[in-house]
């Protein structure tokens, strides 16, 4: 058996290996082939990443295959790494299967040493140049590889700044970059006790290992948790040939996109950095310029960049985001990948790729995600509001966000845990403040542009980001920012984050429907492009999924808003939300009746205010399949709460007074107590108990069905049985009530064809469903219990109690709750389908717990073969466009999320 291959010179990959060179090795190697110029390099491939995370050390073979590469690309170049006359460098870069922006490590001038900085100068004819590469080099080795705090690199420098009085790095020469350079190697020996390391290949082998490492890295595995990355994937190395944009004004480097990534408008779009490299850029130290600016600055290099940005664009027929870099005038690609967006550029690229010809409308569908789509349906500011402006500044992320100003990651992360909504502001974020910025509701940065750390993390996550707001002073020692007019908001005053216009107010500012809620709801009075595209997108999506989409609703107006937001009918309808408020002593009235007669009145009371009940939501869904659940609420939910019953009781004995319905309630909450609700005296057990009770509410839907159908309507009410065990229970429940639908159509005269059929929420349900599908016409996996049941979790203890320890030691990936487990929960619903339709081959099966409206779920129940998924109204855009997406996936044989 021939031994694992761990290395790929440039030249030997495709773009479609990615598992295992990475995003970034894939893409260099895909560049290569299209003839575009890349520096050369070679890829160290994840499988080399894996073996060392497992066993600590890299595979026997690697080094012997790094130096063969190694030694080809010194052929290629001309030079030898670290050799002190003319000297070769590289960079050691990550690059995963999925883009992390930030997250892992990059060390870029390995080769450099004491003596072949030297011969940098010598050959470059810059001193100032090489020992600006040096000092950047024993910076970034020492915060990567050898673990030690950045701020002492940038105290050291900004000391040399001082004496030199200046803010800016440009204004430093050769000499002051020397004491840099003597000062950040005092850093090392300080903190390592051990001297910068001279030997160039050293500094190689030790900058893979570092980037190997840092796949672990704590925000490495936040991001990955956030973002829903395997943690398995390991990350590839890049090893390529340095090409240098801090030789001088003449060179720079510079990121750019085909089309802009915050709104999808064509154009050129990206930013500019002279003398500069790309750590720069991104790290928004230095503001940047427009990437037009570049034509006037060297327009020989802009001509080429413009055409090979097209050519990316057409070869993978979607925004490309491109890092590339100037020296001395000579272009070179550095990297390429398909670019992170917003929600509105996605919508909008995806529908003017169709427009051009470019990909189809199954693959529009693709292009776009269901969190994408919520993201556009989010609240925006009222722009007619009066409002105090601080300043304004790039619009990296679209949204609205509001909340207190915080300027550290920690104390957004703690103030925010706190039910506080914040937003975190910097001068510029790094990968650290990953923390901050998952939990601030907007970021907002007074440096850096579109393509900086700050902006591209933002859009990933969908988070509202304003960078680059020059004008305001952001002080974050002192934890205040100071706007143009003098005003000064500190920590803890509210701002509002405006992410689509750049804008930054004082205070909280109104907000109102998104133009693509507007549209759902039918009131839009003119389209914009971006609802022309979600219109196009969505009708494409209806027509093509394969899964119906309904929605959990319990009144007319909830009905109604579902039916506009696309809902094919109702799929849960909770009986017992109908039976709170006034109702509430109605049913107090039958649950302590001591004879049949008290409990006929009872009874008789309910019928009436059950009936209109039913009346209203049958006529919003006129037409349209409405499952109706039977009473399924915990018993103590319509009893009075035990401590102010007995409390109740107690002063009135005190007062010598003596209440007989305190009493005999007391009585009864005491014989119905139960330690857990949950798995009590509730659902179909609850309709065995209390006689008479379902036989209320079916004939309650029956009497209101007959009347619409003497109107001409056309109800199609569903009963749905809950927390049925055994097809025993089903039976029982099921024969009492045909009688009763037996009995009101006699007594109309009208013909009722209405569905029994059960929620299978209990694992011995799914288990045992070819049982319980004999009787049961249909089949409604209700997750959110099944969940609980299935993992012995009670909601609502277990999210506040240990949840987040879960989530933080990488047991949960997502909390069950939120995204169907598919292993356990997933699987009992799998053997659910396929039992109940052994038995019953026409069996009607959905599913109606929150998942029904979670993009990974959606796409699992299409997998399935469930018939429809419900879920709450405003989550019904989001389900009709993932069953698409499934649909298109699942034909496809690939998987789209």
């Amino acid at each position: 058996m021939p031994e694992t291959k761990y290395v790929y010179d440039f030249a030997e990959g495709n773009k479609d290996l990615k598992d295992l060179l990475g995003g970034k090795g894939a893409n260099l190697a895909e560049m290569t082939n299209l003839g575009l110029p890349v520096p050369p390099g070679f890829t160290i491939t994840t499988e080399a990443c894996t073996v060392f995370l497992e066993t600590g050390s890299t595979p026997s073979s690697l080094d012997d295959e790094v130096t063969t590469h190694l030694d080809a690309l010194e052929s290629a170049r001309g030079k030898r790494l670290g050799d002190p006359d003319d000297p070769l460098l590289v960079s050691v870069r990550s690059g995963a299967k999925f883009s992390m922006p930030g997250m892992m490590e990059t060390v870029l001038n390995v080769g450099l040493n004491d003596r072949s900085v030297e011969g940098l100068a010598r050959q470059a004819d810059n001193e100032r140049f090489a020992w600006d590469s040096y000092r950047r080099l024993i910076q970034m080795f020492g915060k990567t590889v050898q673990h030690i705090e950045g701020e002492a690199f940038e105290d050291a420098l900004d000391e040399v700044k001082r004496a030199k009085d200046t803010d800016n790095d440009l204004d430093l020469d050769a000499d002051d970059l020397r004491k840099v350079v003597d000062a950040y190697k005092g850093i090392v020996r300080e903190h390592t006790g051990a001297d910068f390391p001279q030997d160039p290949r050293e500094q190689l082998t030790a900058a893979i290992n570092a980037v190997f490492n840092s796949w672990n890295s704590d925000r490495a595995v936040l991001y990955r948790r956030q973002e829903r990355i395997p943690g398995d994937l390991g990350t590839a190395v890049s090893v390529v040939a340095m090409v240098f944009g801090n030789l001088g004004m003449d060179s720079g480097t510079g990121v750019a996109f085909t089309r802009d990534p915050g709104t999808g408008e064509q154009g050129v779009y990206g930013d500019y950095l002279q003398n500069a490299q790309g750590e720069d850029v991104v790290a928004g130290i230095r503001n940047t310029v427009p990437l037009q600016d570049l034509e006037k600055l060297d327009k020989t290099s802009y001509d080429r960049l413009m055409e090979i940005m097209a050519t990316l664009e057409g070869h993978y027929k979607d925004l490309c985001d491109i890092e590339f870099t100037v020296e001395a005038g000579q272009l070179w690609m550095l990297q390429t990948r398909v670019g992170k967006r917003t929600a509105a550029a996605a919508f909008r690229i995806a529908s003017q790729l169709v427009d051009e010809g470019v990909i189809d409308l199954d693959e529009a569908v693709q292009r776009v995600t269901g969190e994408q789509l919520v993201q556009l349906m989010f609240p925006q500011f009222d722009t007619t509001a009066k409002v105090h402006q601080l300043g304004r500044g790039m619009s990296a992320s679209p949204g609205a966000a509001v909340g207190k100003a915080v300027f550290d990651s920690y104390t957004a992360v703690k103030w925010s845990r706190s039910g506080e909504k914040v937003i975190l502001v910097r001068r510029e974020t790094n990968p650290d403040d990953l923390n901050g910025m998952i939990a601030a509701q907007g970021i907002l940065t007074s440096r850096g542009g579109k393509t900086s750390h700050a902006a591209v993390v933002a859009r990933g996550m969908g988070k509202t980001c304003v960078c680059g707001a020059e004008e305001l002073q952001v002080n974050t020692k002192r934890r205040y920012l100071t706007a143009p007019d003098g005003t000064e908001v500190h920590e803890g005053d509210v701002i509002s984050v405006d992410g689509t216009t750049g804008r930054v107010y004082l205070g909280e500012v109104p907000v109102v429907d998104s133009p693509v809620v507007s549209y759902f709801e039918g009131v839009v009075e003119e389209q914009d492009d971006l609802v022309q595209a979600v219109h196009r997108i969505m009708t494409h999506a209806d027509s093509t999924r394969r899964m119906g989409v309904r929605a959990n609703a319990d009144t007319a107006e909830d009905a109604e808003r579902a039916r506009r937001f696309g809902a094919e009918g109702i799929g849960l309808c909770r009986t017992e939300h109908m039976f709170l408020g006034e109702r509430r002593q109605h049913v107090e009235r039958l649950i302590l009746a001591e004879d049949d007669e008290q409990r006929d009145q009872a009874l008789e009371a309910l019928l009436p205010l059950q009936r209109w009940d039913f009346l209203q939501l049958l006529t919003a869904m006129d037409g349209l399949p409405t499952t109706i659940r039977l009473l399924d609420p915990p018993l103590h939910e319509f009893l009075p709460n035990i401590t102010e019953l007995s409390v109740r009781v107690a002063l009135a004995e005190s007062r010598g007074e003596k209440n007989e319905n305190d009493l005999r309630l007391m009585q009864a909450v005491h014989r119905l107590h139960e330690a857990n609700p949950m798995l009590g005296l509730r659902g179909v057990r609850l309709g065995l108990v209390v006689p008479g009770l379902f036989d209320l509410q079916v004939r309650a839907i029956a009497e209101a069905a007959a009347q619409l159908l003497k109107l001409g309507k056309d109800p199609k009410p569903e009963i749905m049985i809950p927390l049925v065990g055994s097809v025993q229970e089903l039976e029982i429940i099921q024969a009492d009530a045909k009688k009763v639908l037996a009995e009101v159509a006699e007594q109309t005269g009208e013909e009722l064809s209405i569905l029994i059929g059960t929620m299978i929420e209990l694992p011995r349900a799914a288990l045992t469903a070819d049982q319980i599908a004999e009787a049961a016409q249909f089949f409604s996996f209700g997750t959110n219990d099944l969940t609980q049941t299935t993992w012995g979790f009670s909601r609502d203890d277990v999210e506040a109690a240990f949840f987040s320890t879960y989530l933080e030691v990488g047991i949960f990936g997502v909390s069950p709750f939120e995204t169907i487990d598919v292993d356990g929960v997933g699987e009992l619903v799998r053997i659910g389908t396929e039992k109940g339709r052994a038995t019953r081959p026409d069996l009607k099966v959905g599913v109606c717990g929150e998942h029904g409206g979670d993009p990974d779920s959606v796409h699992f129940f299409n997998e399935v073969g469930l018939d429809y998924v419900s879920c709450s109204p405003f989550r019904v855009p989001v389900a009709r466009l993932e069953a698409a997406r499934a649909t298109v996936s699942q034909e496809g044989g690939s998987d789209s999320r």
